[in-house]
């Protein structure tokens, strides 16, 4: 999960991954599943407009965040997620995509409570406002 800033929006709740090594502050990379952004535009663009979604992503490509693409492996994987767990597609893959690169998911939805407590991946949890 990660917080983005842009003209008064601020993304709380979507998933975004870390893991030791990079990032802007040297200690951390940070990714996000192609599947995940798309998911972050296109609710922008509904509750905002094109123009705003068009602008986050702007901001988005200035970030230390590498956009990971989806492999048919991945797809598989959170085809498999999805199946035995309630929660999103859309969150399925950010939870196959932490397994690929072996990262804690940081996140605020509740729906993540499941894959943690059954080991599939560890969550950081953030506040929701």
């Amino acid at each position: 999960m990660f917080q983005l800033r842009c003209d008064c929006i601020y993304i709380r709740k979507y998933p975004c991954l870390h893991a030791p090594g990079g990032a802007e502050s040297g200690k951390y990379s940070l990714y996000i599943s192609l599947i995940n952004l798309g998911e972050v535009l296109y609710i922008i663009e509904r509750e905002k407009d094109l123009h705003v979604a068009q602008r986050t992503l702007a901001a988005v490509d200035q970030l230390p965040l590498q956009i990971v693409p989806v492999s048919r492996a991945t797809v598989l994987a959170a085809a498999h997620v999805k199946a035995r767990y309630r929660i999103s597609c859309a969150d399925a893959f950010a939870v196959a995509t932490a397994q690929d690169y072996h990262c804690v998911l940081l996140a605020g939805d509740p729906e993540f409570r499941m894959v943690e407590s059954d080991g599939l991946i560890a969550v950081e949890w953030l506040s929701r406002r």
